[in-house]
């Protein structure tokens, strides 16, 4: 038996865009342990890619923004006899084709960043609350510091999700021993970051602040969902695990300061 016990474990994994993803990663991280996956993708399209990736795995298709395709992802699942272990909800959305001051945000750009990026990880662990194993682990995707302005609206969207974690949690503590947490992440070189504008100056910038000076590997990531989706992490639940190598304890690195 290895430490994190995947063999026989069965995940939920969403989000997997591309070979960049945290997602690919924490899926992939999961397979090499001798866990299974099954993923959620958006599209036919999406699906298409997502084979490509993981042939042997089964995909459903599911729209988190309308609320029927979740409630027919539970039913598919039920209908083949899946039970899971756990789930990785790594969906974000935001609208920055226009970057705008934080108070110019609109409602809808705010609220359909909200549904996709928070309020989805409710109504997916209420639909599949059925489907949960006993002590199943769900983990979520947040970032390393919900105040940077940098990340716009996305900022609170994100420590809303870190929240929704604690609530998620103590519901769910009613009827089973499931446990929510969030992976706060450094910034990371994936696709969807590179759509933040300004990032690639953040990313170079963060990396000079890491303790190690060298920037945070999505594999890193990876390690730290793998280890909060296994019953090794069973002692941590309602929690944002920090992951950005030191970086928040060393905003006042003296090689920045100094401009070295």
């Amino acid at each position: 038996m290895s430490f994190l016990n995947f063999e026989n474990k069965l995940f939920l994994i969403t989000g997997v865009a591309n070979k960049k993803s945290v997602a690919y990663f924490s899926a992939k991280t999961i397979i090499e342990n001798g866990g299974n996956c099954v993923f959620t993708v958006q599209s036919e399209e999406h699906q298409a890619k997502l084979k490509k990736l993981f042939p042997e795995s089964k995909s459903y298709i599911v729209d988190v923004t309308k609320e029927e395709q979740i409630k027919e992802l539970a039913i598919n699942l039920k209908n083949d006899e899946v039970k899971l272990d756990g789930m990785l909800h790594s969906i974000a959305f935001a609208n920055l084709a226009n970057p705008r001051p934080f108070h110019e945000t609109s409602w809808e750009d705010f609220a359909q960043a909200t549904q996709i990026s928070s309020f989805s990880l409710v109504q997916l662990s209420n639909e599949l609350a059925a489907l949960f194993e006993h002590e199943a682990s769900v983990v979520t995707i947040s970032i390393s510091d919900t105040k940077a302005t940098s990340y716009g609206y996305m900022g609170p969207i994100k420590s809303m999700l870190e929240t929704t974690c604690s609530y998620l949690a103590k519901s769910f503590s009613e009827f089973s021993q499931v446990r929510f947490n969030s992976v706060c992440s450094g910034p990371l070189k994936t696709s969807a970051s590179a759509g933040i504008p300004g990032y690639i100056d953040n990313y170079i910038f963060a990396e000079k602040l890491t303790m190690r000076k060298q920037a945070l590997k999505t594999q890193e990531v990876a390690n730290t969902v793998a280890f909060l989706l296994s019953n090794a992490s069973s002692g941590i639940n309602a929690t944002g695990v920090l992951v950005d190598c030191g970086m928040k304890s060393n905003h006042f690195d003296q090689e920045v300061v100094s401009g070295k």
